[in-house]
């Protein structure tokens, strides 16, 4: 234990070092950090690494799942449903195919079913590994959505396939028919599941007493009985903790104060940062116990196959995301689709952004390692190797060209005719505008008496007069050399308020507890200050 201790911290230093790195030459992490995994995995000490294969599911994806599902938009979500679902389900079951006859045909004495669970296992794309590389370019809003939206659901219908080819291996018996009527009670239960799991969460953080540490623990909470409830059933947990947590996700400010959600974003991102590193470093780290157990005459082979695998799936998706775009041209004459002259570079973007990482990973290293009647589990050791070199080699290949090919392509955003920037003017004029007619006309006493709600009526009428130089367009670089200096005088106020605070937190009549709330009023003004210049620069 207490060398699985250290082994585990110093892991959790190198993510840290891999992550600075890489904020540092603009690289998204997870590709650093499987490479950075690979050379690990040769260093003795680091050998055998491993988590067992029937935990994998159950600590990395759920808090994994919801934290993605917590952070979609529902409003993006609805708006690409019918995108979204085509590629989540018949994209991923064409891709399984395809793989099981390839592979079936490809490798010697590897069987349809065995083809069928190395295409629910690799059929994915990996949402983390997009997110991070969309972070450092600018793309349209809906390409993120899609595959952010895609990545939730794909995973879920991966993993079915996954679990229908698995058994059929382990009992010897597949019916189709049976399959797919399991199949859509899997997909519909688990849905349900989740919902229903959800609303039993949503009555206890409503009802209950609950401080905001009670609620972020709470939060930790659901994505677990929501996958082991529905696991439970031979239900899908994944689709479980999609569902319920795009639910929970999209009723947040009925149910959770403004100090929990301003601390459980905190936290989440944190967890969700060292789960997924933990995870990318960790395919590297396997990658060289799997060469080894391949040998040295296997390995040969299994690079030959694993290549051609890895280039039928990449070919394939682009294949399929163009199919996606004469299909939705074709349909729109007859039905209402969110856009019904899509860019034709779309899908070349789209397609080429199919790294597969985390769930790739987890079904891989789930396999059990025997079958029901003892014997070793057939092939068990070249699906791991495929898996690997698949998630590795789309990481790299596809993950370091992406931005260049966006940069290339360089489309326009269509969905926001109205800029950025021109947008937050906006929605603070309104709210300024609705501040003010308030306190003119509920307040208007107070206005006059009280010299907060004095302060408060000058503060929101200043920000309206900031505003009307912004609308014109000679006075737009005044007016941002008017908040670029309040936002150097606030800063520099701040500072110093801080030293102040300090030097009176060392006087015996001065509680600490008081000095706390203040220093937590400042952080939480210069967080504002912070997420203005993050629209600003948006």
């Amino acid at each position: 234990m207490h060398h699985l201790v250290i082994q585990y911290t110093c892991l959790l230093a190198v993510i840290l070092f891999v992550e600075m790195l890489a904020q540092k030459i603009k690289v998204a992490y997870p590709i650093l950090l499987v490479l950075t995994g690979l050379v690990l995995g040769f260093v003795p000490a680091l050998r055998g690494t491993e988590i067992q294969p029937d935990l994998i599911f159950v600590i990395f994806l759920p808090p994994l799942m919801y934290e993605a599902a917590w952070n979609t938009s529902w409003k993006d979500f609805w708006k690409w449903r019918r995108v979204i679902t085509s590629f989540a389900f018949p994209i991923v079951i064409i891709t399984s195919c395809v793989i099981a006859f390839v592979s079936n045909s490809l490798i010697p004495g590897f069987t349809l079913a065995a083809g069928f669970l190395l295409g629910g296992i690799i059929s994915p794309p990996d949402a983390v590994s997009a997110s991070a590389i969309l972070k450092n370019v600018k793309v349209p809003k809906r390409l993120a959505t899609i595959l952010e939206g895609e990545s939730l659901l794909n995973d879920a219908a991966s993993l079915i396939v996954f679990r229908f080819a698995l058994a059929a291996i382990l009992t010897g018996k597949f019916v189709f028919a049976q399959a797919a009527g399991n199949f859509f009670l899997v997909v519909v239960m688990g849905v349900a599941t989740g919902l229903v799991v959800a609303l039993i969460f949503y009555a206890l953080h409503r009802w209950l007493p609950t401080t905001s540490n009670m609620d972020i623990i709470l939060t930790f909470l659901t994505p677990y009985a929501m996958y082991i409830a529905a696991e439970q059933f031979h239900f899908s947990g994944v689709l479980a903790v999609v569902s319920g947590g795009l639910f929970l996700s999209a009723r947040r400010d009925h149910f959770l104060s403004h100090r929990s959600r301003l601390q459980g974003v905190n936290v989440w991102e944190t967890v969700a940062f060292v789960l997924n590193g933990f995870v990318f470093l960790l395919i590297g780290l396997e990658f060289p116990v799997i060469i080894n157990a391949l040998g040295p005459d296997g390995l040969a082979p299994a690079i030959k196959y694993s290549l051609i695998i890895t280039g039928v799936l990449i070919v394939g998706r682009l294949m399929c995301t163009y199919g996606a775009l004469y299909f939705t041209i074709f349909i729109s004459r007859y039905i209402t689709v969110a856009d019904n002259h899509p860019h034709p570079k779309v899908p070349l973007l789209f397609g080429w952004a199919g790294m597969r990482g985390v769930v790739s990973l987890a079904a891989a290293l789930s396999i059990p390692l025997a079958l029901n009647n003892g014997v070793a589990f057939p092939n068990r050791n070249l699906i791991l190797f495929i898996t690997f070199t698949v998630i590795l080699v789309t990481l790299v290949l596809q993950g370091l060209t992406l931005p260049a090919l966006i940069k290339w392509v360089n489309l326009p955003d269509p969905d926001y005719t109205i800029p950025f920037e021109q947008q937050r003017q906006l929605v603070r004029k309104k709210l300024s505008i609705l501040a003010l007619k308030i306190l003119d006309e509920e307040y208007a006493d107070l206005a006059k008496s009280n010299e907060m709600i004095k302060s408060l009526r000058l503060r929101y009428h200043a920000d309206m007069e900031l505003l009307k130089d912004w609308e014109k367009d000679d006075n737009e670089k005044r007016a941002e050399e008017f908040y670029h200096d309040y936002r150097d005088v606030t800063a520099h106020l701040a500072r110093e308020q801080r030293k102040l605070l300090k030097t009176l937190n060392k006087k015996e009549n001065i509680s600490d507890e008081l000095i706390k709330q203040q220093l937590e009023l400042l952080d939480l003004e210069h967080e504002k200050m912070r997420l203005h210049l993050m629209t600003e620069e948006g």
